[in-house]
Order: structure tokens, then sequence, then C-alpha cells
């Protein structure tokens, strides 16, 4: 198995041989794994939604996420490419129904919000109240 570094360098060579015209065409990467429900989380979708919006069926994205299944490369590409530029890959599945969800049938540029994750401070902790005896008890 190559290290990364090699894999990069055979990477610039093919680059190299391309532009001076002794190769033709080139060979896309694709990742061995995805991490299917970090990008739909970074999206915030559901599974439901996820699979709606992206084409994908309910069970492969379950099974995906569970570890049950891996993505085949085509899927794999695909899931790239959404976690790289969602609205792209809305644009090119249904153009019509894009432009509309943004109001305008010109191109457009949208950002996706990314969640992280914060631990932000919520307060104290509610308490439990009840009554004992028509007293008020608060745990």
């Amino acid at each position: 198995m190559k290290t990364q570094f090699e894999q990069m360098m055979d990477g610039l060579n093919d680059v190299e041989a391309f532009l001076a015209g002794e190769q033709e065409g080139f060979k896309a990467y694709v990742p061995q794994e995805v991490d299917v429900k970090a990008i739909r989380n970074r999206l915030g979708m559901t599974q439901a939604k996820f699979s709606d919006t992206f084409g994908f069926s309910l069970d492969a994205i379950k099974h995906w996420e569970g570890g049950r299944r891996t993505p085949e490369a085509p899927a794999r590409t695909l899931l790239t490419v959404i976690d790289k530029n969602p609205a792209a890959v809305l644009t090119a599945l249904n153009p019509a129904a894009f432009a509309a969800a943004v109001g305008s049938s010109k191109s457009t540029t949208v950002h996706v919000r990314r969640r992280r994750k914060t631990q932000a401070f919520r307060g104290p902790a509610k308490r439990n109240a009840y009554s004992v005896g028509g007293k008020r008890v608060t745990k």
C-alpha cells in the first residue's frame, strides 16, 4: 500500500503528463470511506430529508450510517460532492425546484450553514416540583 506522499506524487505526475500531452484524461480520486452521518448532520437534515433531497433510499442511509453497508464508488463520489458543494448537486438534480426554492430563475449562490457542536451554558437545571398533601415540594 502506498503512503499518502506517494499517492500525491503519483497524482502530480499524472497532472504533468496530462499537461504535457503525454496522457489523455485523468483519473478522479474517490475516497474509500465517507462519513454519511457527518455530512448529513453538517447540512442539518434528518435521514428522511437527506434521502429525499439527494435521491438515496432511506434504507441505504440507515445502513451506511449504521455501518452495516458501505456506499459503492458512485455513491461515495456523489456524497463527496454533496459534502463540498451541496448547492451544485441540488441545482444539477432539479434546477427548477432549486430556483423556485430560492425565489429566482437566475443563477444563485447558496450558503449552507454548518452546525457546530458547542457546549453552551444553559443555565441552572430545572427542578422537578410536585405536591404532597397540598404542599409544593421541589426536588
